[in-house]
């Protein structure tokens, strides 16, 4: 037999031409690349929704006196980084259309709870699929509730390669409520987190290369139930009636969704699991029957106030190296690009989205501004703070202006009053962010 020999020089001239046709062919069609952003690692990620979670409900923050045991969801944020001003949407729906898409909600008319997600928008997952030549295995286990009440809706069209969970927003009951998986509805029993945890356990021990796993549990949202009481520590609790003390019932519901985040991570092997990115957030602020001082129960979950759209963003895992609370502005929409960042692609700012990867590992500023609204069909309201000041504007021509270093949760309009002149040229700065961004 005659061997052939090359040198090593062209070897790896071959080796980094077919690289580079690779690493174009990959980028190709993404908006406003970055190439020193990609991971040649492809590390899994994890994203968990906790649906109804403001911050006065979980610890590492000051907000409430009422705190859930929940080493799991604690330890997630003390191995990495806690987003003290992070925003989300007054509700569900919208701020799980602005991850899925990287847009604000008046760009895919997602505004409010129950809204429609039309067919035709970009996901995530189909955008790092794109990028990447399929480079990674990607499921949604959970909450859905971006078609409306279509219980036979199929998430797949959206190019996601499995889903498997509750189409619509309220279980009704957790030990009786509605699977959907492959387009076909079925009447399911178990308990509807660890069911979701069972799922997504499930799924992700079949993969065979990296993995997106969007986990949105429906906990702890009503209705107020009794988790197995294995799963909590509030003590023999009877059922829920009206009129009773709800927070035990919030609080047992976050202690059992934190028991099966902690089942999902012991199922992985400690390989897998070192080699993932783990994003805990909540999805808007806290219901009005629990709401915790300095929140109430008219600036909660359904409002543009603190207490409605700055819930908790806890990310550690892979690649994340520095700890403790980062006070960048960052809003759900930017999970879309920093989620694709992850996965590889290079991207660092597409649609409504900035990738904030980078805070992983460095100290920077990436955001002058956020943004959130609420257009419920009766109230349309956009808000807007630089960090230091907050701008609510009615579309009644109505508006609230805040300090939010005096006045942190909203106590105080400054147009009761006269604004200095700092306090107007910021008003007006802010006026014109928000025509811009609305533009």
């Amino acid at each position: 037999m005659h061997y052939i020999a090359i040198p090593i020089f062209n070897i790896r001239t071959i080796f980094f031409a077919v690289s580079f046709i690779i690493f174009s062919a990959c980028n190709k069609g993404s908006d406003n690349l970055d190439n020193g952003s990609s991971s040649p690692n492809s590390p899994n990620i994890l994203l968990i929704i906790a649906d109804d979670l403001g911050k006065d409900a979980i610890n590492g923050f000051s907000e409430g006196n009422i705190k859930p045991v929940s080493p799991n969801i604690d330890k997630i944020r003390t191995d990495g980084l806690s987003f003290s001003k992070f925003w989300v949407y007054p509700t569900c729906s919208p701020t799980r259309a602005s991850i899925l898409t990287g847009k604000y909600g008046y760009r895919t008319g997602v505004k409010w709870a129950s809204d429609v997600l039309d067919e035709s928008e970009t996901s995530l997952q189909e955008y790092i699929n794109n990028q990447t030549l399929d480079r990674y295995s990607t499921a949604i286990v959970g909450k859905w509730h971006l078609s409306g009440g279509n219980s036979t809706f199929n998430p797949e069209v959206f190019g996601i390669d499995y889903y498997a969970g509750l189409i619509r927003g309220d279980a009704g009951d957790y030990f009786n409520w509605q699977l959907t998986e492959d387009g076909v509805a079925t009447t399911e029993t178990t308990y509807i987190t660890t069911k979701f945890t069972n799922l997504a356990i499930d799924w992700i021990q079949q993969q065979n290369k990296p993995w997106f796993m969007w986990l949105a549990y429906n906990a702890p949202h009503t209705p107020f139930h009794v988790p197995p009481s294995e799963m909590h520590n509030q003590g023999d609790l009877p059922e829920y009636t009206s009129g009773m003390d709800a927070t035990p019932y919030y609080m047992a519901a976050i202690e059992a969704m934190d028991f099966q985040i902690g089942r999902l991570l012991d199922s992985m092997t400690d390989s897998e699991r070192e080699n993932t990115v783990i994003i805990f957030m909540g999805d808007n602020g806290t219901p009005n029957q629990v709401a915790q001082q300095p929140y109430s129960n008219t600036t909660a979950k359904g409002t543009l106030y603190q207490g409605g759209i700055n819930t908790p963003l806890f990310i550690s895992g892979k690649g994340v190296t520095r700890k403790g609370i980062d006070e960048n502005l960052i809003t759900s929409s930017d999970l879309f690009a920093t989620i694709a960042s992850i996965s590889g692609v290079p991207v660092t700012e597409i649609h409504d989205s900035r990738n904030f990867r980078t805070l992983f590992t460095e100290e920077t500023v990436l955001r002058g501004y956020q943004y959130s609204e609420k257009d419920n069909g009766s109230d349309d309201l956009l808000t807007i703070s630089n960090g230091d000041y907050k701008l609510i504007e009615n579309a009644n021509g109505s508006a609230e202006f805040y300090n939010l270093n005096n006045d942190p949760y909203e106590q105080n309009n400054l147009l009761n009053g006269a604004l200095n002149g700092s306090e107007f040229t910021t008003k007006s700065i802010l006026e014109n962010e928000l025509t811009k961004i609305r533009q």
